[in-house]
């Protein structure tokens, strides 16, 4: 029955007429989650003192070393780090990231969110089918954000043991901070691709998700989550 309602969701949506455009805007990263996985390479791909300058900056990875989580919203950096474990925020930009994916967006279009869905996986579909038919190309890598009280999101901070070359995913999960919040609300930053599994997604899923409560008391990678019946996805808009 879930699904049948989630199918005449995304059904309703392409049948209905779209009122405002959406556009890509070229996506960059530096290093790739394969490299932590298979090589151990953990090292410092990029500065982020070189995107300070850039206009409408969003971005997400891990800081070099993987000592803690990169998220930067319209140019204001929250940097996550384990202090004696817990998670501390830094705002500077005097941070390298061994993985990181960013862009520039200009201004954001808003798209409720229909309360059928509810999983990541439903999530993807949606973004995938809206963004198309507003007139994206979803072949290409592509930043969205979602806004809301989440009803449960599971997190982590990374805090990588010096000298340990296995890397897991959950290892990756319970080397640091992490948890599970509900009913919050939070702004989430994510960045969509078809085609960079395993560089800056996961191999299980086209999407990557950071996010930071309204409170800025955290500031996390985003692992698992249950959407909220009233929240709001924002894409570049043309």
């Amino acid at each position: 029955m879930r699904s049948t309602i989630f199918i005449l969701a995304l059904l309703l949506l392409c049948c209905s007429r779209p009122s405002v455009q959406v556009t890509n805007v070229p996506v960059h990263h530096a290093g790739a989650l394969q490299n932590f996985m298979h090589y151990g390479d953990i090292s410092a791909k990029l500065d982020l003192l070189q995107l300070q300058e850039s206009q409408g900056i969003y971005a997400l990875g891990a800081r070099a070393d993987l000592k803690g989580e990169v998220l930067i919203l319209d140019g204001q950096p929250l940097i996550s780090y384990s202090d004696r474990g817990k998670v501390a925020l830094d705002f500077s930009w005097d941070h390298d990231a061994s993985l990181i994916v960013y862009a520039s967006v200009s201004e954001w279009a808003n798209f409720n969110i229909p309360k059928q869905i509810s999983t990541p996986k439903e999530l993807e579909a949606f973004i995938d089918s809206i963004a198309s038919k507003l007139g994206m190309d979803t072949e290409k890598p592509f930043p969205f954000m979602i806004f809301g009280e989440i009803e449960r999101a599971n997190w982590h901070v990374v805090d990588w043991p010096t000298g340990d070359s296995v890397h897991t995913h959950e290892k990756h999960i319970t080397s640091g901070p992490h948890g599970i919040i509900q009913n919050e609300e939070v702004q989430i930053l994510g960045f969509f691709s078809k085609h960079h599994q395993a560089i800056f997604t996961r191999h299980t899923t086209f999407m990557h998700l950071h996010l930071v409560t309204a409170d800025n008391r955290l500031a996390a990678h985003l692992d698992e989550a249950k959407w909220g019946n009233e929240m709001t996805l924002a894409l570049p808009k043309k």
